[in-house]
């Protein structure tokens, strides 16, 4: 098994001269630890997301991906050091974290089923909503579905609303709760799409199942076993390697899956 030491290439980019920059990370975790009452469910994680791609982060059921997320956020009670940029966020109030710029959209997806599409995007843009480009842009179908209670749509539709709200604000990077969780292949599809065009933009930290899509859009991955980092690399290496993924996640990449 990959050690937790392998981890992928520092983010660069080429400068005049024929120069390398060397990018800060957007979000680095150092040594995070949360507990539930007698419950050590992050062990010292350590990991770092690049400034730019898709970042997944991968794992069993029950190791500690959501969590991972809730802690940079503040909604997990956790000890270590977050930064994002390089600034410190871990004293942070989670309204802060937020407006400063961390995006969330969580695994249940959490659109208001009561209001239409468009005002659940006017909760967050009101002088806009639906209107806003990027909504247009990524997001067509739901024009066609602006006064329809978000309760009344399906998962894939749902999950595009919760996208859309989340994008209508600056972000410096999303953390991205297993967005194609119980879609048909069709919508996995249409939501890799977005993520892809998404991530063009704006650094993505991705829990995600569908190792389908992780090998399409994801640049490198974080596998969580029982709280602890045990593998960082590059996504194509992994899903490529089938002796690997099944070691560190108990499948091998599926034939069937869409993305």
């Amino acid at each position: 098994m990959t050690s937790p030491e392998t981890s992928p290439e520092t983010s660069a980019r080429p400068v005049d001269g024929g120069h390398t920059a060397v990018l800060t990370p957007v979000l680095t975790l150092d040594d995070v630890h949360v507990r539930y009452g007698g419950s050590h469910v992050l062990q010292g994680v350590t990991f770092e997301v690049p400034a730019t791609g898709v970042t997944a982060l991968l794992g069993r059921n029950g190791v500690g991906k959501t969590t991972t997320l809730k802690a940079v956020l503040g909604l997990a009670p956790r000890t270590g050091s977050i930064a994002v940029r390089g600034n410190p966020i871990e004293t942070q109030a989670t309204t802060r974290i937020v407006r400063d710029g961390i995006g969330y959209v969580p695994e249940d997806r959490e659109v208001f089923a009561g209001l239409t599409v468009d005002e659940n995007l006017r909760l967050v843009d009101p002088e806009r909503g639906i209107e806003a480009p990027i909504v247009r842009d990524l997001f067509p179908d739901l024009i066609a579905r602006r006064a329809q209670r978000a309760g009344t749509l399906s998962g894939g539709q749902q999950q595009m609303v919760s996208l859309a709200r989340v994008l209508l604000r600056d972000n410096t990077v999303l953390l991205i709760d297993e967005p194609t969780k119980g879609l048909a292949p069709k919508l996995v599809t249409e939501v890799a799409d977005v993520l892809a065009e998404v991530a063009r933009m704006t650094p993505i930290l991705l829990v995600e199942q569908n190792l389908a899509l992780v090998r399409r859009i994801a640049d490198t991955v974080v596998v969580l076993d029982a709280g602890r980092v045990v593998h960082r690399g590059r996504a194509d290496a992994l899903v490529a390697d089938a002796e690997l993924t099944r070691g560190l996640l108990g499948v091998s990449m599926r034939r069937e899956g869409a993305a």
